[in-house]
């Protein structure tokens, strides 16, 4: 996630894009510019040494508050190492290694300056991010899923889903009565995880394929890397294009892209977990096969229908940000629609809970039983209607007539009935492949991705210990890959205790986010899978559809540019151009 941002005008919220530290750059630029104004010296090195000078002079380099290891007292300060840009040569080579800890201790206090008190929160969790250019003055209709798009849940609902799939698997599938000791984990696993049904491997991928060590699960234990690599043929790359079809659903490998998943995903380690401690034997396919089937019962069945309908208050939230949205948009003439997989009855009563009992007045068309993302892609079957009692009627639908329910049909009678085409139509989603994905890549339609997990991440984000620790790693990996050029045994030492130093970095802001998986945005430096995904199905992203409340409806949104990695050393050298604040800027452009 980007933890950079700027106010968006008008809009009172902040929005951000790009590195850490490059904002922290910017901030300082700003309040050098009396500085830069003069433009900097011919020697630029001579007029940082005296801005430095007057800075110290001042009291303004306070002891860095960055993490890292302590300064040891037998290691030089940077001011007893002499002038910095002055490298050692050959003959100097003894001193190489008080050079190396010089320069790392002169980037932890720039680190420090780059984050002044205040530089946390930058990031609104109530912003819509864009990864690409629309503008709602351009969109005349909106669509929506229902269930955790305009309905969002509970986590008591994920406990609920749990406890009922695994007593199915104990009552009707036979399963060891002792899997009752099992509770739902809430904190255990993160939307967008990959399952290899073969090696009962539950795990995190990145956008390139490759397993992120660390967050590889077989029940509810770590497996180690060592094994991960050698059950992939020595690397950690997943061969997904073999393994896994477009909407990630196997044959060997599934992802679980659903917010309902989570209770699966739990289910599915705490049963592993039970038979590899009590040393019983198992087929992998047929343990995947039954633990799925007893979570789909749970759905196909209507169980979870009746809980919620039974308690309300109890699962469904934010209801009254719901009608207000709907209310909003009906009220500045935008024509709604509802395509959801969800049973009529249950979708009536929930929206009667949240938006009252002529909720369908606000829905120009409404779509239950859709049968998402077939709906999508085939052709063959078509809209029947329902009743106001939810009965289904014989009579051949020539057109889509406003307050009346549909049910199942497909997207191409849809378009062809009512003309919506293009990007006047903005749907919102909350499952990346089976709501948005072929409307993105095969309709044109503009896509919104609702994300309920964005919310606690960006609160993690704007925390001052992630800011200073993931700022801090930046600059810790540009002074590897700056440094490693000096390979004497010294050098080679001081240089191996900074990568340790920056793997405990690493492993501490994936902690943050989760201890077993991490964030689901990002791997260590890399964007996650589901990251890749939500970028390429979705124009807009936001932790709920209650976020469009904070926008004019004509507002535009645009995408930041972000540098590419070839271009990453520019950025720096933009931000601060006359901008003698910033020192050693050729060390600084080598920071991604």
């Amino acid at each position: 996630m980007a933890a950079v941002g700027f106010k968006a005008a008008g809009s009172g919220l902040w929005k951000g894009n790009g590195a850490g530290l490059q904002l922290a750059a910017a901030v300082f630029c700003q309040s050098c510019s009396t500085a830069a104004s003069s433009g900097p010296s011919e020697g630029g090195r001579a007029g940082w040494g005296q801005q430095r000078a007057q800075h110290q002079s001042a009291g303004q380099f306070p002891p860095p508050a960055v993490p890292g290891r302590a300064r040891r007292a037998a290691e030089p300060s940077p001011a007893a190492a002499g002038p910095l840009s002055s490298q050692p040569s050959s003959a100097e080579g003894a001193d190489t290694k008080s050079y190396l800890w010089a320069r790392y201790h002169e980037m932890k206090k720039l680190v420090y300056d780059l984050l002044p008190p205040g530089v946390c929160n930058l990031l609104n969790p109530a912003a819509i991010y864009a990864n690409n250019e629309i503008s709602l003055r351009d969109v005349e209709i909106y669509g929506f899923d229902y269930d955790y798009t305009l309905a969002q849940y509970s986590n008591l609902l994920h406990s609920m889903i749990f406890n009922t799939a695994r007593d199915i698997l104990i009552e009707q599938y036979k399963y060891p009565e002792g899997l009752k000791k099992y509770d739902y984990l809430p904190g255990f696993a993160i939307r967008g995880l990959h399952y290899d049904v073969q090696k009962s491997l539950l795990m995190k991928i990145d956008a390139f394929h490759y397993v992120q060590l660390g967050t590889a699960y077989r029940g509810l234990k770590p497996v180690p890397d060592e094994e991960v690599i050698e059950l992939y043929g020595g690397t950690q790359h997943i061969p997904l294009y073999q393994m896994s079809d477009f909407y990630g659903k196997g044959p060997s490998i599934k992802q679980f892209m659903d917010i309902f998943s989570l209770p699966e995903m739990t289910l599915l380690s705490s049963v592993i977990d039970y038979f590899i401690n009590h040393g019983i034997e198992f087929d992998q396919v047929h343990l995947y096969k039954d633990i799925s089937d007893a979570i789909k019962d749970v759905h196909v069945k209507g169980m979870m229908y009746k809980w919620i309908e039974k308690d309300m208050e109890k699962y469904i939230l934010h209801g009254d940000e719901t009608y207000a949205v709907l209310n909003r948009l009906v009220n500045l003439n935008k024509k709604l629609f509802l395509i959801t997989n969800s049973p009529f009855s249950f979708v009536d009563k929930g929206m009667k809970h949240m938006v009252g009992k002529n909720w369908r007045d606000l829905f120009d068309m409404v779509i239950v039983q859709a049968d998402k993302p077939t709906f999508f892609t085939d052709r063959r079957k078509p809209f029947r209607k329902l009743d106001d009692k939810g009965s289904l009627q014989w009579d051949k639908i020539n057109k889509l007539e406003k307050g009346k329910i549909y049910k199942q049909g497909n997207l191409f009678d849809f378009l062809r009935l009512t003309g919506w085409r293009g990007s006047k139509v903005l749907y919102f989603g909350d499952h990346l492949y089976s709501d948005l994905a072929d409307l993105m890549l095969r309709h044109g339609w503009r896509t919104g991705a609702i994300v309920p997990e964005l919310e606690p991440e960006i609160r993690i984000i704007n925390t001052e210990q992630y800011m200073h620790s993931l700022t801090w790693q930046q600059a810790l990996t540009g002074l590897l890959e700056r440094m490693q050029m000096y390979q004497d045994a010294e050098s080679k030492q001081v240089l191996l205790e900074w990568m340790q130093e920056r793997q405990e970095i690493r492993s501490l802001t994936k902690n943050l986010f989760n201890p077993q998986f991490g964030s689901i945005f990002r791997t260590f430096h890399n964007p996650t899978y589901f990251s890749r995904r939500l970028i390429r199905f979705s124009d807009i992203y936001m932790a709920s559809i209650s976020c469009l409340l904070n926008y004019d409806v004509n507002f535009t949104f645009f995408p930041r540019r972000t540098p590419l990695q070839h271009e990453a050393p520019l950025w720096m050298d933009q931000l601060c151009t006359g901008c003698m604040k910033t020192p050693f800027l050729e060390e600084m452009v080598h920071i991604r």
